[in-house]
C-alpha cells in the first residue's frame, strides 16, 4: 500500500564513461535508449541516465516520486543542480518530484541520474572487504513514477515503534504489553483497503506516544551523521561524489524537518564540495548559519590517531580550523574522530592548543579483550592536559533511529548515576548515505514517550554543555586510549608508511630552509601557498584508512601519486631556498667536492660521516645546529672503524664506542660498549634475528594481527649469500649478506658501523612475495625491565613488557615512532628506525615489525621490493642521558650536501637550544604574518626544565602563541642577548611568534 498508482517514464536513455565527468559535459553526450532490467558497468565506470517524465493529470493533489532502484550509487540532477542521492543500500530509492501536485506545476520534465558503477561499500568480491571485482555490473531494477501514500508510511512507522517496544522492553515490562495491546487495537480498527480508517488508528498510536516520561528519564541527544571515509573501498574521486550525494539528501531533509540537526566533519570534504558543487555548497552554508548543518572536528580529515607525527597532527588542526573559520566564521569546539584505530596520549594537549576541549569517538568499543569502563569522562594526556570525552553508548556512529538502539544507548551508558545524558549519531555511514526521513520519523515518536529514553534532536555544543555542568561527577582516564584491535595497521602497506615519514621530513626541511632564506634574502618569497597544497595532500593521505593501509589498491595508487607530487614539488622548493641562501648551485661531481656545504636542519650540532660525491668518498664532519658548515678536510676520528673477518665466516666490527660480532647469518651475537665492556645481547642468542609468522586474522585481514600468530614463530636461517666485507674500516665499515625467506622472497642486508657513531645500522632490502605471513626482526637483550619506552608524538610513554593482566596482554603488538628503548638502571638498548611503526617488547626481546602480506581489501598489499633501515644502540645511563632521542632524529633527518657557489663564512647556525631535553621541532613562516616566523618546541625527556633558545636571525620581538598561531594574552617574551628563556613542564609543546626586523 505504500506506493499507489504508477506509470512508466516517457523515455530513458544513457551513456557510459570510465571517467567521472561534470554535469555540463555529461548532458552534451550522445545517449542511447535503455530499458529497466538492463545491466551496466564495469566497476568504477559511470552511467548517466536521461529520464523524460510526464506526470498524469489525474494525480493532482498527490505526492509523486520518481522511484529508482539500482545496485549503483546515484545522484539526481534537475535544472543543472544535484537534488537527491539515491542508494539502495542506504534506503534511498526515490526522489520526491512534488508533495502535492498542483495544476500549475510542470507535469513534464527531464531529469538526469548519474550512477556510479559501485555500491555504498565499493565493489568487493565475495565479501565486504574483498578486493574489488573489476567486472561487476549493476542492474537498473526500477525506474518509474509512483504515487506515494504518506499516511501509509506514517502508519508503518507507528507499527514498527510499537512492535519494537513490545519486543525489546520484554514481556514483564508494563509498557511492552501496553504497546502490544495498542498495536492489536490498531489492527482491529484498520481496513487496509479503506484509507478513511487510517486516522483513527494513527490517533491510537499517538495517544501512547503522547504519554510522557518522568523527570528522571535518560535523555538521548540525537544528531544526524554521515561518516564518509575519504577513501577506503573506493578511490578519493568517488568520495567526492559520495559527499555530494549524501549532503544534498541532508539538505532536502532539512527543508522538510525544521528540527533536524546534522553534524559533519573533515574540512577536506567541505573543500571538495565547495569546488565541485558550488550550488550545493551555498545551500549548506545557509544551513550552517542556522546552526543546523554543524561543522565539527576541526581537522583536515579524520586522520589516523597513532601514526602521523606530532607536527602532522598540529597541521591537521591548523588547516582544518582555519578552513572552518574562513568558510563558516567560527572554530570547531569538538574534535570528532569516530572511526580510527587508537588515540595518542598527546592528543589532549594538541586539542587544547587548537581551541578544542571536547572529544567524541566510538571505535574503542571495538576492543577485542577489555571493555572500556566509561562513556563520558575526562581524558588526561601525556602532559596533564585534559579534555572532556564522550563515547556514544550505542557503540555505533551509524544508528538508524530504532527502539532497540535507543534502549541500548541508555542501558550501555557506563556512567549511569554520574550523568543522565548520551548521544546517538544516526545515519548510514562509512560509505556515506546519511540520515533518512524514516529515521527522523522514528525518533520523532520517541521524543518523550513513557518507557523509552527521552530522545531530542540536539547539537554537540548542547550535549557537551550538559556534561560540563556535571563534570565534578566524571572519572578521569590517564594516558593513551589503546584500541585492542586493528594492530596490523601499524605495519600493513609498508610503502605508504615509508613515504609518509619521508614526506613529513621533506616538508619539515623545506620549511626550515625557506625560513632561513626569508630572513637572509629580502627578495625571497616564502612558498606558503605551495606548502599549504603539499601539506594538505600529506594530511589527506593520513586519513584513517589510507596511512594505516586498510584500503584497496586504487587508493594505494592515489596515495603514492600524491606522495610523488609532494617529493617532486618539495625538492624544487628546497632547491629554491638553498639557491636563495647560497647562490646558483654548482653541478655535482668530484671537481666540486671542495665547494660543498653541509646543511643541518636539526636543532643540535652533529658530527657524522657523510658522502662527498658518492659512497666511495667519505668525510667526517661537524655541522652546527640548524645551520651549515663548509666541507673542509675530513675530521680524524679518535678511533677509526675496524672490520675483521674470522675463519668461521663471522665478522667483528669496532669503532671505539661499540664493538659488534656478527655470525655468518648476519645475527649480532655480541654488541658491547667498549669503554665499560657491558654486553647488550642475551647469551646464546642472536640479535637481528629475522622471524616469520603465519598471519591469518579472524576477519579484518589488512587491519588485524591476532595474538595466536605468536605461536607460529619460525626463525629465518637459510643463507643465500654469506657475510662479506664491503668496507674494511676507517670512517665506515660494512658487511653484506642475503637470506632466503622462501622460494619467492629474499632479504639482503648491509650492516654498517660509522666512526664516532653509537649505533649499528642495518640497511635492509626485501623482495617480498608472501601471502598471509608476517616478517619481524628480533633483538633478545641482556636487559631486565618491567616496562619499555616508545616514542610517540612530541614525547614518549611506557608500556609493560609482561602480560600480567588482560590489559597488558592485549598490547602484544603496539605502535611506536622513530625509536623504542628497553633500559634497566644504568644501561639500556634503543632500536631506531626510519619508516616502521609496529613493535613489541615482551620480557627481554624487542621486536620490530617489518612486513605483512594481507589479501583483503588489496590482494597486492606489500608485494614487491622494500628498502628500510633500523639501528641498534646500546647505551650507558638512561636513554635521555645517552641522547637516544637526538640520534633517532639524526637517523631520520640526514644532513644535506649542497654544491654551493658561495657561502658567507665557513659555518653558520640559526638556532640552538641549551637543554638536551628541548627539541626545536618546527620553524615556519606564520600563517597570517608575513613578517614573522613560528617556532615550535617540546620537552622530550619528561622533565621540568628551564631552557634558552638562541638565534642569530634578526628578531625584534617574540610572542607566545597557541597551535593555531593566535597570540596568547600577555604573552610577550623577553628577548635578551642570551636569547629567549623558557620554562617547560614534562612533554609540554610551546609555540612562539618571532617578529622579524625588516
Amino acid at each position: 500500500m505504500l506506493f499507489g498508482a504508477s506509470c512508466p517514464l516517457v523515455s530513458l536513455s544513457c551513456f557510459s564513461t570510465p571517467r567521472r565527468i561534470p554535469y555540463d559535459e555529461a548532458v552534451r553526450q550522445e545517449f542511447r535508449p535503455v530499458k529497466v532490467g538492463e545491466s551496466f558497468g564495469p566497476t568504477w565506470w559511470t552511467c548517466w541516465f536521461k529520464a523524460e517524465l510526464s506526470i498524469p493529470r489525474g494525480w493532482a493533489g498527490k505526492e509523486v516520486h520518481l522511484l529508482w532502484e539500482s545496485d549503483g550509487e546515484g545522484m539526481v540532477w534537475r535544472d543543472a543542480q544535484p537534488v537527491q542521492g539515491l542508494t539502495k543500500e542506504g534506503e534511498k530509492t526515490s526522489y520526491v518530484l512534488t508533495e502535492d501536485l498542483k495544476e500549475a506545476e510542470p507535469h513534464s520534465l527531464t531529469v538526469y541520474v548519474e550512477v556510479a558503477c559501485n555500491g555504498l561499500f565499493g565493489a568487493g568480491k565475495d565479501s565486504l572487504i574483498g578486493p574489488p571485482d573489476p567486472d561487476k555490473k549493476f542492474t537498473l531494477n526500477k525506474a518509474e513514477l509512483v504515487v506515494f501514500h504518506r499516511d501509509v508510511h506514517e502508519l508503518l512507522v507507528d507499527f514498527e515503534i510499537l512492535v519494537d517496544m513490545a519486543k525489546f522492553l520484554k514481556e514483564d515490562n508494563q509498557r511492552s504489553l501496553q504497546a502490544l495491546y495498542m498495536a492489536n487495537q490498531m489492527v482491529n480498527l484498520l481496513d487496509v483497503m479503506d484509507a478513511s480508517t487510517f486516522p483513527a488508528a494513527r490517533q491510537l498510536a499517538s495517544s501512547l506516544f503522547g504519554q510522557r516520561n518522568g523527570d528522571s528519564q535518560h535523555t538521548i541527544h540525537a544528531m544526524g551523521h554521515c561518516h564518509i571515509d575519504s577513501a577506503w573501498l573506493w578511490p578519493y574521486e568517488e568520495s567526492i561524489r559520495k559527499c555530494a550525494r549524501s549532503w544534498v539528501t541532508v539538505v532536502r531533509l532539512m527543508e522538510k524537518n525544521p528540527e533536524f540537526t546534522f553534524v559533519c566533519s573533515q574540512a577536506q570534504q567541505f573543500e571538495w564540495v565547495r569546488t565541485r558543487y558550488p550550488g550545493l555548497y551555498a545551500q549548506i552554508q545557509d544551513f550552517v548559519k542556522e546552526g543546523r548543518f554543524i561543522p565539527v572536528g576541526g581537522t583536515w580529515v579524520e586522520m589516523d590517531g597513532n601514526l602521523p607525527s606530532g607536527e602532522s597532527m598540529v597541521r591537521q588542526f591548523l588547516q582544518g580550523q582555519r578552513f572552518f573559520l574562513q568558510q563558516f566564521g567560527s572554530l570547531c569546539s569538538e574534535f570528532w574522530l569516530p572511526d580510527t584505530f587508537g588515540y595518542s596520549a598527546q592528543l589532549p594537549q594538541l586539542m587544547r592548543g587548537c581551541g578544542i576541549r571536547r572529544f567524541l569517538t566510538q571505535k574503542l568499543s571495538w576492543s577485542l579483550v577489555n571493555t572500556f569502563p566509561h562513556s563520558s569522562f575526562f581524558w588526561e594526556g601525556l602532559d596533564g592536559s585534559r579534555v572532556l570525552v564522550h563515547f556514544p553508548p550505542g557503540d555505533s556512529y551509524g544508528l538508524e533511529g530504532r527502539v532497540e538502539e535507543m534502549l541500548k544507548t541508555m542501558s550501555n551508558n557506563r556512567d549511569k548515576g554520574r550523568v543522565n545524558h548520551s548521544t546517538a549519531l544516526f545515519g548510514f555511514g562509512d560509505g556515506g548515505g546519511g540520515p533518512t526521513q524514516k529515521m527522523l520519523d522514528r525518533l520523532r515518536r520517541m521524543r518523550d514517550t513513557d518507557g523509552l529514553p527521552r530522545v531530542q534532536m540536539s547539537t554537540p555544543d548542547r550535549f557537551f554543555s550538559v556534561l560540563e555542568r556535571e563534570e565534578t561527577q566524571l572519572c578521569t582516564w590517564v594516558g593513551e586510549l589503546f584500541l585492542e584491535l586493528h594492530n596490523g595497521t601499524y605495519t600493513t602497506q609498508a610503502q605508504i608508511k615509508k613515504e609518509n615519514r619521508e614526506c613529513e621530513r621533506l616538508l619539515h626541511d623545506v620549511e626550515v630552509l625557506s625560513s632561513f632564506a626569508l630572513t637572509q634574502k629580502s627578495t625571497f618569497q616564502y612558498p606558503s601557498l605551495k606548502l599549504q597544497h603539499l601539506w594538505r595532500l600529506l594530511l589527506l593521505n593520513q586519513f584513517h584508512d589510507v596511512l594505516p593501509g586498510s584500503c584497496i589498491q586504487l587508493v594505494v595508487e592515489d596515495a603514492r601519486r600524491y606522495y610523488a607530487e609532494i617529493r617532486r614539488e618539495a625538492s624544487v622548493l628546497q632547491k629554491d631556498a638553498v639557491q636563495a641562501l647560497f647562490g646558483k648551485l654548482l653541478p655535482t661531481g668530484p671537481e666540486t667536492a671542495k665547494s660543498l656545504l653541509v646543511l643541518n636542519t636539526l636543532p643540535w650540532e652533529r658530527t657524522e660521516v657523510i658522502s662527498r660525491t658518492g659512497e666511495d668518498t667519505l668525510a667526517l664532519l661537524k655541522v652546527p645546529s640548524m645551520g651549515y658548515a663548509a666541507m673542509e678536510e675530513s675530521l680524524t676520528p679518535s678511533c677509526p672503524v675496524t672490520v675483521t673477518k674470522q675463519a668461521d665466516g663471522s665478522v667483528s666490527m669496532e669503532n671505539g664506542a661499540i664493538a659488534a660480532h656478527l655470525d655468518s647469518l648476519g645475527r649480532v651475537m655480541s654488541l658491547r660498549l667498549v669503554h665499560t665492556g657491558r654486553e647488550s645481547v642475551q647469551e646464546g642468542h642472536g640479535a637481528n634475528q629475522f622471524v616469520m609468522f603465519d598471519d591469518i586474522p579472524l576477519y579484518w585481514d589488512a587491519w588485524d594481527v591476532m595474538d595466536y600468530h605468536l605461536e607460529t614463530r619460525k626463525p629465518i636461517t637459510t643463507l643465500l649469500k654469506p657475510l662479506e666485507v664491503v668496507l674494511a674500516g676507517g670512517l665506515r665499515g660494512s658487511v653484506k649478506f642475503s637470506l632466503q625467506i622462501s622460494e619467492r622472497s629474499v632479504i639482503t642486508q648491509e650492516v654498517i658501523l660509522d666512526a664516532m657513531c653509537p649505533y649499528l645500522r642495518f640497511v635492509t632490502e626485501v623482495d617480498w612475495a608472501e601471502a598471509h605471513k608476517f616478517l619481524k626482526v628480533e633483538f633478545p637483550l641482556r636487559v631486565r625491565s618491567m616496562n619499555a619506552t616508545y616514542e610517540i608524538q612530541f614525547g614518549h610513554l611506557q608500556r609493560p613488557t609482561h602480560w600480567n593482566t588482560s590489559w597488558d596482554w592485549a598490547r602484544f603488538e603496539v605502535w611506536s615512532h622513530k625509536w623504542m628503548d628497553l633500559s634497566e638502571h644504568g644501561f639500556g638498548v634503543a632500536l631506531l628506525n626510519d619508516c616502521k611503526y609496529g613493535a613489541s617488547v615482551h620480557r627481554d626481546v624487542m621486536s620490530l615489525s617489518l612486513l605483512r602480506a594481507p589479501k583483503s581489501p588489496d590482494a597486492t598489499a606489500d608485494i614487491g621490493r622494500h628498502q628500510f633501515s633500523y639501528a641498534m644502540m646500546p647505551h650507558q645511563g638512561s636513554f635521555q642521558e645517552a641522547g637516544v632521542i637526538q640520534w633517532a632524529y639524526n637517523f631520520n633527518f640526514p644532513l644535506h650536501t649542497v654544491p654551493a657557489g658561495s657561502a658567507p663564512g665557513l659555518a653558520w647556525s640559526a638556532f640552538s637550544v641549551d637543554s638536551p631535553a628541548i627539541v626545536l621541532e618546527t620553524v615556519k613562516q606564520a600563517e597570517d604574518r608575513l613578517d614573522s616566523l613560528v617556532v615550535r618546541l617540546y620537552e622530550s625527556h619528561g622533565s621540568t626544565v628551564v631552557a634558552w633558545l638562541q638565534t642569530s636571525l634578526p628578531i625584534k620581538d617574540a610572542i607566545e602563541c597557541d597551535l593555531l598561531e593566535q597570540p596568547e594574552p600577555s604573552s610577550r617574551l623577553l628577548l635578551t642577548e642570551h636569547g629567549l628563556k623558557f620554562s617547560f613542564t614534562p612533554f609540554q609543546v610551546r609555540s612562539v611568534l618571532l617578529i622579524l626586523r625588516q
